[in-house]
């Protein structure tokens, strides 16, 4: 079923509201009997100005950084070798300063850290080093004491075919030879004209499809329409192809149109109760109803683009992500490819149960539900195992970032 198989995360793109977690009870952190659970927007936007970090200097607020190596320091050394690899390229500069934090710092921090990975201290030895040099900064959250709502996201698996049949019917698109986007950031710029200048109007996503400017452009085809939407809202997939193989598809570009949210609209034309909406809910509404799909589909302007890809998936930093070692944050106000910490409750193995996680992770990559100094995003990895436990994700908790506090130059190889 696809509603195993979708994120947390996803289902809050999809969605477009907050959610008010309910309160974890574990045997370590079990709350009194009595517990009024405030209510908190984890979508409030930094005031204008203002940073996203803040600098921890009573040592009794630092995070357990002994617990954070006792998770699996393979997998995190790839990650801090993917960041490193991302900050080497002359454009990450531009993304820098962002809440106070230089891309020297980071590129510095990093490459201590993996120094620090690849000797044979011990937990305790290594937080006492992590302690003495680097400098511990904590998200102000969403309510400017640290709090952040963790959820989870991951890659699906979807079938699909090359070629359309009468069960294969939903194709995803190639990018238009005519697409322009700026070569740094990515962002859609519109479309080439004939003469080489470039038409800042693109289509929205109905006006695109239905202009059959797309005609001979499609990549796959899958069975579900709504399975072909969701992969443009997750920007990448798995395909498992009816001829036996698979095919990994990622990102390319987008029709430059904003996001907007297909579950708010089923509920402002009460096909759905607010408290109703969650991805069951919609998954079947469109399944006894698919001449709606179309109709609120096309209510969301953005439209994306795939091309083959492979080593994935890949990040908002160009660069492979790794399982319980890469999450997803608001780009604009966190530092790109740093290392930080999170605590929070996660689901285990699974999906089963959930235990207390304190682990070192990189910031790797974005998300249009990620829009605030209190969301963070796990990524959980691929497939039926990480959609379980990704879409059991949902937890308030802290997240921290970790910077060298020594005074240096970076790196030969990063140059200036």
């Amino acid at each position: 079923m696809l509603a195993s198989r979708l994120s947390l995360a996803l289902a809050l793109a999809l969605l477009g509201g907050c959610v008010q977690p309910a309160p974890r009870r574990t045997a370590a952190h079990a709350p009194p009997a009595a517990v009024v659970v405030e209510k908190k927007d984890y979508d409030r936007e930094l005031p204008p100005g203002a940073h996203a970090l803040r600098r921890i200097t009573d040592p009794a607020q630092l995070p357990d950084l002994a617990a954070a190596f006792r998770g699996d320091r393979a997998a995190l050394r790839r990650a801090v070798d993917r960041s490193l690899a991302y900050l080497k390229k002359p454009s990450s500069r531009r993304f820098y300063p962002v809440s106070g934090i230089d891309h020297e710092q980071v590129v510095r921090g990093l490459t201590a850290f993996a120094a620090l990975l690849d000797s044979d201290r011990g937990p305790d030895e290594l937080a006492a080093e992590v302690r003495r040099r680097f400098a511990v900064y904590t998200t102000v959250g969403c309510d400017d004491r640290g709090t952040v709502l963790f959820t989870g996201y991951y890659t699906p698996i979807f079938e699909a075919s090359r070629r359309r049949t009468a069960e294969f019917r939903h194709p995803l698109h190639r990018l238009p030879p005519d697409h322009v986007k700026d070569p740094i950031t990515g962002a859609t710029l519109g479309r080439r004209r004939a003469d080489g200048s470039v038409d800042p109007s693109y289509p929205d996503r109905a006006a695109l499809l239905a202009s059959g400017a797309l005609d001979g452009l499609e990549l796959v085809w899958l069975r579900d329409a709504f399975e072909a939407y969701v992969a443009g809202v997750q920007g990448s997939a798995f395909l498992r192809l009816d001829d036996g193989t698979r095919l990994e598809v990622g990102y390319a570009g987008n029709n430059g149109h904003e996001y907007a949210s297909i579950g708010a609209a089923l509920v402002r034309d009460g096909k759905l109760r607010k408290d109703q909406l969650n991805l069951r809910s919609m998954i079947a509404h469109f399944r006894a109803h698919p001449a709606d799909f179309d109709r609120y589909a096309a209510e969301n302007g953005r439209y994306v683009f795939f091309q083959p890809s492979s080593g994935g998936p890949y990040g908002c930093l160009n660069e492979r992500v790794e399982a319980m070692a890469s999450i997803a944050t608001d780009k604009a106000i966190f530092p790109r490819g740093a290392l930080c910490l999170v605590d929070a409750d996660l689901p285990g193995e699974g999906g089963r149960g959930t235990e207390r996680v304190r682990a070192f992770v990189l910031d790797q990559d974005a998300g249009g539900a990620i829009r605030a100094p209190g969301r963070c995003d796990v990524y959980m990895g691929v497939g039926e195992e990480a959609g379980a436990r990704a879409g059991r994700t949902l937890s308030e908790g802290r997240l921290y970032y970790l910077v060298l506090d020594e005074p240096g130059t970076v790196p030969a190889a990063f140059g200036r």
